[in-house]
C-alpha cells in the first residue's frame, strides 16, 4: 500500500487541522535497562489517547466528499477505533453508532460515549461485533466505518512520517517494531517508510494468544485463529484482513508474537522509565523488544506507544504484580 506525496501532504493538512504532531523521546533509562537507544512514538499523546484518531480524520474527510447528506454511521471496536470514529463524526455532525463486545473496556467504553457515540453491546469478540454492526448499518441505512481501509491507513501514516522524517537520512533507528490489531498501524510505517526512504527493519508485533497474522503469513494465506487475550484487546483479531496480511507479507522483516505477561512487564517498564501509561496492545512493541534482547545488541530501535487508554484496576493489577527482584546481597537484612 503505497501514497504519493501529494495523498501524503493532504493527510497532513487534515490531521494537523485538528491534532499537533505527537512527540517521541530516547529515554535514557529504557536505554539502561535494554542496552541499546529506544526511541519511544508516543501516540498516547493524541487527543483520543491512541493513534487511531488520525485514521478517523481521514477517512471521515475523504466520506463527506463522496457521500455528502449521510444519516449516520456505524462501527465495530473494542475501543480506540470507536473513539476514533466518534471523534471524527461529532466534527461532521454526524451521529455514530459503535458495537462493542460484552466486556469491553469500562474506559473505552466511558470515552466514546463521551464523544456522544450511541453504544451498543453484542456478542463476545470483535467479530461478532463487526458482524452486528453490519447488521445494525444494513437495517438502519447507516454508512458502516471499516476497521481497515486505505483511508484509515494514510491517516496513520502522518505519524510514521512524523517518526521516520526527524531523523537524518541513515540516521533512523535500525529496527522499529510495530504492533499489528487489523493492521493499520504497520501498512502505515510501510509506507512512511517508503516516502521517507528509510532503512528500518520493520518487526510486527502480535498477541501470542491472537495469532491470525502470524498463522496466516505461514500458511499464505487467512487463517482464522482464536483470541483469548486478556490484556492487549487492541490486538484482539479473530481473522487477519486480506490486504493488511498482503502488505505484511511484503514488508515485514520479521513477525513476533508477545504473550500477555510480556505485555505486562513492559507496561510496568515504560510506567517506571517514561512515567507514561500504556494499554496492553500499545506496550506491545517494547514487549518484543524486551523478548528480542541479545538479538538487538548494538543497534537502535523505535517503538509506537499505540494508546493509554487502559482502566485504572487493570492497570493498578498490572503493577501489583510486579515480577520480584532479588535484594542485592549488598543490601542490609530487613
Amino acid at each position: 500500500m503505497r501514497f504519493d506525496a501529494a495523498t501524503l501532504e493532504a493527510a497532513r493538512r487534515t490531521v494537523y487541522a485538528h491534532l499537533a504532531p505527537t512527540p517521541q523521546f530516547a529515554w535514557p533509562l529504557l536505554r539502561e535497562r535494554l542496552g541499546c537507544p529506544v526511541w519511544v512514538k508516543h501516540e498516547n499523546h493524541t487527543a483520543a489517547g491512541a493513534f487511531k484518531v488520525r485514521g478517523g480524520l481521514t477517512y471521515f474527510e475523504a466520506l463527506a466528499r463522496r457521500h455528502p447528506g449521510l444519516a449516520g454511521v456505524a462501527g465495530a471496536t473494542r475501543g480506540n477505533h470507536g473513539q476514533s470514529v466518534g471523534y471524527a463524526a461529532r466534527l461532521h455532525g454526524l451521529p455514530a453508532t459503535i458495537v462493542v463486545p460484552h466486556g469491553n473496556s469500562s474506559g473505552k467504553n466511558a470515552a466514546m460515549r463521551a464523544l456522544g457515540v450511541r453504544l451498543v453491546e453484542h456478542g463476545d469478540d470483535f467479530q461478532a461485533a463487526r458482524e452486528h454492526a453490519l447488521q445494525l448499518a444494513g437495517e438502519q441505512g447507516l454508512h458502516l466505518v471499516p476497521s481497515f481501509h486505505r483511508d484509515l491507513v494514510v491517516g496513520v501514516a502522518t505519524a510514521w512520517l512524523e517518526f521516520f522524517s526527524s531523523f537524518a537520512r541513515g540516521s533512523e533507528p535500525d529496527v522499529v517494531f510495530i504492533p499489528i490489531g487489523l493492521g493499520s498501524g504497520f501498512c502505515a510505517a510501510a509506507a512512511a517508510r517508503a516516502h521517507c526512504g528509510a532503512r528500518s527493519a520493520l518487526v510486527g508485533v502480535v498477541s501470542a494468544h491472537a495469532t491470525t497474522y502470524l498463522d496466516s503469513l505461514r500458511a499464505g494465506r487467512v487463517v482464522a485463529a482464536p483470541v483469548t487475550t486478556e490484556l492487549a484487546d487492541g490486538m484482539a483479531c479473530r481473522l487477519a484482513d486480506p490486504q493488511a496480511l498482503e502488505v505484511l507479507q511484503r514488508e515485514a522483516d520479521d513477525v513476533v508474537a508477545v504473550t500477555d505477561d510480556e505485555v505486562a512487564e513492559a507496561m510496568r517498564l515504560l510506567f517506571d522509565a517514561t512515567h507514561n501509561v500504556a494499554e496492553g496492545a500499545g506496550a506491545a512493541a517494547l514487549a518484543a523488544v524486551l523478548q528480542q534482547g541479545p538479538r538487538l545488541a548494538g543497534r537502535s530501535v523505535g517503538v509506537a506507544l499505540t494508546g493509554g487508554n487502559v482502566d485504572a484496576d487493570v492497570f493498578a493489577r498490572v503493577l501489583a504484580q510486579r515480577r520480584h527482584r532479588p535484594t542485592p546481597l549488598s543490601a542490609p537484612p530487613p
